[in-house]
């Protein structure tokens, strides 16, 4: 299933996307409903183990500055979108000192998509113009297919894009700098069309 726009009555709400048959994915942005397959085990593989090389050094500050919340499809609620989803998304302690016990209501300073053939039109035709209209500031590109990694950065309202980078290249990517990324421990051992 590729993603696709779901027809509601008005403004998309919280109600249309409990009412998803299992095994469907929704988002609301600016009031419309989207919907895509649930992710695949190669997807998810790829979230644990960002996650995992993040978490650590940056929320937890072992081996790095520490200073983020770094969150696995964290539920956001800003107006207008009353839920998106980022595949993996990084707040800045300084902006909010604590996990919010509901959605977090603030845009995350980093968010990281995994590009796969169901979601690759709409993680980039309709979530990276979102994510630059909300001010998120550093954006990450995972292609399971390319197996690469697109670092971009919002500077004046506009995505520029910083570096695209492979299997084999150990990386310093901002906003996280201060810790090395051996892209190519990234990916699963799984058929690349596994990953959606």
């Amino acid at each position: 299933m590729a993603y696709g726009k779901r027809e509601t009555e008005g403004v998309a709400t919280l109600a249309d996307i409990e009412a998803l048959p299992e095994g469907v994915v929704g988002e609301i942005i600016d009031g419309t409903l989207y919907v895509h397959a649930q992710p695949r085990p190669g997807h998810m593989d790829i979230l644990g183990s960002l996650h995992a090389e993040l978490w650590g050094a940056f929320q937890q500050g072992r081996g790095g500055p520490g200073g983020w919340w770094i969150q696995v499809e964290p539920g956001i609620e800003l107006e207008g979108s009353p839920e998106f989803i980022p595949d993996v998304a990084g707040w800045r302690k300084e902006r909010i000192a604590r996990l919010p016990s509901t959605s977090w209501r603030l845009a995350p300073d980093w968010a990281c998509e995994i590009l796969s053939p169901s979601t690759r039109g709409y993680d980039q035709r309709i979530k990276r113009p979102f994510y630059a209209r909300i001010g998120i500031r550093h954006l990450w590109f995972i292609d399971v297919e390319s197996r690469t990694l697109t670092v971009s950065e919002l500077r004046d309202g506009h995505w520029t894009e910083l570096g695209v980078y492979g299997d084999d290249d150990v990386i310093r990517a901002a906003p996280f700098e201060e810790v090395e990324l051996r892209l190519g421990e990234l990916w699963p051992l799984v058929e690349s069309s596994d990953a959606r």
